[in-house]
């Protein structure tokens, strides 16, 4: 009897889990095993179907892998770290990482709450770079927040459950995915970053490295800028709205600043999302990292199965793998 779609990618999970290794604890007390062990190359076709039966189903997709997920394999972002960024062609919404910039994010929340980016603009968008918004002369108020924290670059190994990818990294001993970031780490030092992927919100900072806090930030809008990796605090990720950041009006200015105020976006408010009424919430689900689905899902995109590929690749970038985060279903 043919199996289903779930039943297949069920079957192929169970195998995939057996290779690959989910999560690593790594400490800075011996060398890590990887976590992800390379998985054995697709065979070219499958074996030839018996006389009379259907054929077997092709390889799994990406695509496939996602349909056939429960509902236990995806997460809800918590409210409490969420952001929701209201523009005037919509709402862009981000998850702060408190594992990765614990000070920064909570000097973030304080700004939202009191108010700080309401009526502030979009003052930059660099083409293949990033977007920027913030007080550029700096005369806001901050109320209860801070306006510079020390930086929070990178933070230690020990304790952070590392979801470690099997291919080489030209910026980092290894790269997978840490805190549902994409991540970098060095087990040599004990030490992990979260990386510039596409998407990525870091605060903006001058020379001295802990010139930022929050009253600045940015979003990467273009090819992964991984040379900023541990130069500049990353504290979190857009979970939606992208779109709305990506195809604004580039700056004509150096670095993509807007030359007259009147070319600035204006930003109509910044709420964090356990404050807005539950009906006018975004409701979102993220694909789990730790997860034999989404270990399935890599392997799914790390050689694409999709009918139009001729070539699988075999590898793959951390910054080619964005999380998935889809509208959650009800019912």
């Amino acid at each position: 009897m043919r199996m289903s779609i779930a039943e297949s990618i069920a079957a192929r999970n169970a195998g995939a889990a057996a290779t690959l290794v989910l999560l690593l604890s790594l400490t800075t007390a011996g060398s890590p095993t990887p976590a992800w062990s390379a998985p054995p190359a697709a065979p070219a076709a499958h074996a030839p179907a018996r006389t009379g039966s259907t054929p077997p189903l092709r390889p799994t997709t990406a695509a496939q892998v996602l349909a056939a997920s429960a509902a236990a394999d995806w997460r809800r972002p918590d409210p409490q770290d969420t952001l929701y960024l209201e523009l005037p062609a919509g709402r862009v919404v981000l998850e702060l990482s408190p594992q990765f910039a614990p000070r920064h994010t909570a000097n973030i929340l304080a700004l939202v709450r009191g108010g700080f980016f309401d009526g502030l603009t979009v003052e930059r968008v660099q083409d293949n770079y990033v977007v920027q918004w913030g007080d550029p002369d700096g005369t806001r108020p901050v109320g209860a927040a801070q306006r510079t924290l020390p930086a929070e670059f990178e933070r230690a190994l020990s304790g952070l459950a590392f979801q470690r990818l099997p291919d080489t990294d030209t910026y980092a001993p290894l790269t997978g995915f840490a805190a549902e970031l994409p991540a970098a780490a060095d087990p040599a030092v004990g030490r992990a970053w979260p990386v510039h992927c596409y998407g990525a919100v870091g605060v903006g900072r001058d020379n001295d490295v802990d010139s930022g806090g929050g009253t600045e930030l940015y979003v990467v809008i273009g090819q992964a800028p991984r040379h900023l990796d541990r130069n500049i605090t990353v504290v979190g990720r857009v979970l939606s709205g992208m779109e709305l950041l990506s195809a604004l009006p580039r700056g004509t200015g150096p670095l993509g600043f807007y030359e007259k105020p009147e070319q600035r976006l204006p930003i109509r408010s910044v709420r964090i999302a356990a404050d807005v009424p539950a009906a006018q919430r975004s409701d979102l689900e993220v694909l789990r990292t730790g997860t034999a689905t989404f270990a399935a899902w890599v392997e799914a995109r790390r050689n694409r199965r999709e009918e139009w590929f001729k070539v699988p690749a075999g590898h793959v970038d951390v910054c080619n793998l964005p999380i998935p985060v889809r509208q959650r279903t009800h019912g």
